[in-house]
């Protein structure tokens, strides 16, 4: 008997409309871009330097534990990317935190941390919404457009076991039956 793999389904467009927008502040609304539109995980976010950030090159480098994963930026996460840049400039001109995402908290601490699981949290709960199925719908959308794992591997930097996961999601049809 083989494990029952729960397959991602979407979310409704009604939910998603705006969702950039009600996001408060320009730190939130580039975090929530970064999971809706690139598809970062949430415990990828906090640890984004600001280094990893190529304004001119409009990229931003993901570290993962197995590697890295380069994104590019579209024109919106471009501008949301700068406009946090200047908030986070105007609050904490003096900050040694290396982190791109910095809080009140973090960005006057001696340790320099990575910003908190809670401040993830507060950015997500006025839009009813979890950073993980966010991120599930933006992958199970692109999968929808293309039935090519190889895509999603490159796009998402996601494993090829669960780029086959999202192509079933998306792509029932397509599924093989084995021989009995």
């Amino acid at each position: 008997m083989s494990a029952v793999v729960r397959l991602p389904v979407p979310i409704s467009t009604g939910r998603l409309r705006g969702l950039i927008n009600r996001a408060d502040g320009p730190m939130a609304k580039l975090v929530v871009a970064l999971i809706a539109i690139h598809g970062l995980g949430k415990g990828e976010i906090p640890r984004l330097l600001l280094g990893d950030l190529d304004v001119p090159g409009g990229s931003l480098l993901v570290r993962r534990d197995l590697g890295r994963h380069t994104i590019y930026l579209d024109e919106l996460t471009h501008t949301l990317a700068i406009a946090w840049l200047r908030e986070r400039h105007r609050r904490w001109p003096r900050t040694a935190n290396p982190h791109l995402l910095v809080s009140q908290q973090t960005a006057a601490m001696d340790t320099l941390p990575p910003i908190s699981s809670m401040v993830m949290t507060d950015v997500f709960r006025p839009l009813g919404l979890s950073p993980s199925r966010l991120r599930q719908d933006r992958i199970l959308d692109e999968a929808r457009h293309t039935a090519d794992p190889v895509h999603l591997i490159r796009v998402f930097g996601i494993s090829a076991t669960t780029a086959m996961k999202y192509v079933h999601a998306a792509h029932p049809e397509r599924q093989s039956t084995r021989p009995r």
